[in-house]
């Protein structure tokens, strides 16, 4: 049995959320969808909110505090990731946009996402199409086809009604193809780490 780690980024800023339930579901389907081809599967929650002002302080700064560093590493680190943020104005948060500014730029390349997003009406479905998927495609992130938009009519006594359970069920049996066919991650890449010898720096080889 592969052993999987899953992140799931919510950028809900408020309690209870529906862009957390919305994570919660995807997140949990991807789960299931992945047991059945065999894999193991451990959730990693990212609650945005609870470092808002880490992302904040980091953007000032450059350096990230330690707890902020822990939630990096677990995203760029994770076999597959699903990300979920609210509409406002028509595009993703600010603090959903400000925490993958501070993602290194080749960190998530090949990596499966999922991106799922909360609103006001159905109207800003188009923004997962018009701002989070080019998003992550200039990351070079692998987006699978279905992105998921919840709006407060597809809510039903805070389960998915029928036709976002079904999206909820595409989007995650498409996540689980994705990062079931590719080797398990190696982890977060140290971007400290070196990728060429001092000799190459110097010019000189064995010859």
């Amino acid at each position: 049995m592969t052993q999987r780690i899953l992140a799931v980024v919510s950028a809900g800023l408020s309690q209870p959320s529906s862009t957390r339930l919305l994570a919660d579901q995807l997140a949990a389907a991807t789960r299931d969808e992945l047991a059945r081809r065999g894999d193991a599967v451990e959730l990693r929650p990212v609650d945005l909110r609870e470092h808002a002002h880490d992302v904040v302080n980091h953007l000032l700064t450059g350096f990230p505090s330690a707890p902020l560093r822990e939630v990096l590493d677990t995203v760029t680190g994770a076999d597959g990731l699903i990300a979920v943020t609210p509409i406002f104005n028509a595009s993703y948060n600010g603090l959903f946009k400000s925490f993958f500014d501070l993602v290194e730029a080749d960190a998530l390349i090949g990596r499966p996402v999922l991106a799922g997003a909360t609103g006001g009406t159905a109207r800003h479905s188009l923004a997962l199409e018009h701002a989070v998927r080019p998003m992550f495609s200039h990351l070079r992130a692998v987006m699978v086809p279905t992105a998921v938009f919840a709006a407060p009519e597809d809510w039903s006594g805070g389960a998915a009604d029928g036709a976002l359970r079904a999206r909820i069920s595409r989007a995650a049996v498409e996540l689980a193809d994705e990062m079931h066919r590719r080797p398990p991650s190696a982890g977060p890449v140290d971007p400290f780490a070196l990728t060429t010898s001092f000799e190459e720096l110097l010019g000189r080889s064995d010859r």
